[in-house]
C-alpha cells in the first residue's frame, strides 16, 4: 500500500495541507511603513487591535480535503474509486483558492494598505500538482491492470 507511489504523493498532500492549516496564509499591511496590520490564516483574520474576522470556511475547505487525501490512500484496492477521491479534492482545492479571493475581496475594504502573501498559501497549489500526478499514476496502474485483463483467456 504505502509502497506505491501515489500513497506517497497522497500522504505528502495531507501533511502539507495540515501545514496550511497551521501557517498564516497572509498578512495585511498598515500604510506605507508595511507594518504588520492583520494576519490572515484559514481559520480567521486576527488584527493588531484583537479584532477577529472569521474565514471558517477556508479551514473547512481545507481540512475536507486533508482528510480525503488521508483516506483515499486506503482505497488502494478500488483505483476507479481512488481517482474518483483525488479529482474531488483538486477540486476542493481551485474552490479553496477561489473562497480565499471571494474573503480577499470582502476584507479588502477593511484593510486597504495591501495585502502580502505567506508560504503557506502556496501550499494548497502543490497539493493540486501532487493531486496531479497521483491522477497519473492510479490511472498507469489502471491501464496496466486493464492490459494484463485483455491478455488472459
Amino acid at each position: 500500500m504505502i509502497q506505491r507511489i501515489q500513497s506517497l504523493y497522497l500522504l505528502l498532500v495531507t501533511v502539507l495541507l495540515v501545514l496550511t492549516l497551521c501557517f498564516p496564509l497572509g498578512y495585511f499591511h498598515a500604510g506605507a511603513n508595511g507594518l504588520e496590520e492583520a494576519t490572515f490564516r484559514a481559520l480567521g483574520v486576527t488584527g493588531m487591535e484583537g479584532a477577529y474576522q472569521t474565514t471558517w470556511g477556508l479551514f473547512c475547505i481545507l481540512l475536507l480535503s486533508a482528510l480525503v487525501s488521508f483516506f483515499t490512500i486506503f482505497l488502494f484496492r478500488n483505483r476507479m474509486l481512488q481517482i474518483r477521491m483525488v479529482i474531488f479534492s483538486s477540486l476542493l482545492l481551485i474552490g479553496f483558492y477561489i473562497v480565499f479571493g471571494i474573503f480577499l475581496y470582502m476584507l479588502s475594504d477593511t484593510f486597504t494598505h495591501g495585502f502580502g502573501v505567506g508560504l503557506a498559501l502556496c501550499l494548497p497549489l502543490v497539493s493540486l500538482i501532487l493531486n496531479y500526478l497521483t491522477f497519473r499514476a492510479i490511472y498507469k496502474d489502471e491501464a496496466l491492470v486493464n492490459s494484463l485483463n485483455h491478455l488472459r483467456p
